[in-house]
């Protein structure tokens, strides 16, 4: 894949299955709902990829990550990390199986002297991670809008354009997957497995 000499990514990293795991990708879809962004800024939903990540980070002068990290804060917190830090915090405490594979990311960019110029995580304390099927943890939700608002002004500090798009005009994911219809359609907390959801355990398998 060719670098672009402005190209910026933005990841949503994490597993929307996960309770808090999904912080990430729920920024990313947030940020592409609501803002339409010029031809060379990608949001991309970068699930668990790992590896797989590696053309796109690599072709980027600029990288925004949003994650769910163990930064060992009170949870909930929002917490930035930049430039040459950004590496250990995403391998360091490891949470989740992506956060290792991220970090892989960043190793094989260096490796190829194709890091991005800029790094910046932006991150959230989590909650809660084991409760498959489960919804971000009301701490968590809050810091999405904070998230993606200090994202929005690292884009204008790089000169770019930014218009606000029309309530659901624009969505990154399967409908299947959007905020409202996954997190909807879960049970109630008392007929749900706190450690599963129903839909996907049901009871004659």
């Amino acid at each position: 894949m060719a670098s672009s000499d402005d190209a910026v990514l933005i990841l949503g990293i994490g597993n929307v299955l996960w309770a808090d795991e999904g912080f990430g990708v729920r920024c990313a879809e947030a940020l592409s709902a609501g803002w339409a962004l010029p031809d060379n800024v990608t949001v991309m939903d970068g699930g668990t990829q790992g590896l797989y990540l590696l053309p796109y980070v690599t072709a980027a002068r600029h990288l925004i990550v949003f994650d769910a990290v163990d930064f060992g804060l009170v949870p909930g917190t929002l917490h930035l990390v930049e430039g040459e830090d950004v590496p250990q915090f995403m391998g360091a405490k490891k949470m989740s199986l992506h956060q290792t594979g991220f970090q892989e990311v960043l190793a094989s960019a260096r490796l190829l002297d194709q890091l991005p110029e800029t790094l910046l995580l932006i991150g959230v304390q989590p909650v809660e991670l084991d409760d498959y099927g489960g919804s971000l943890r009301p701490e968590v939700d809050a810091q999405v809008t904070p998230a993606v608002s200090v994202a929005l002004a690292r884009l204008r500090d790089w000169g770019m354009p930014l218009v606000a798009r029309e309530a659901g005009a624009e969505r990154l994911n399967d409908g299947a997957l959007s905020r409202g219809v996954y997190e909807g359609e879960r049970p109630p907390e008392a007929l749900a497995c706190r450690f599963g959801d129903q839909r996907f355990f049901p009871e004659d398998a």
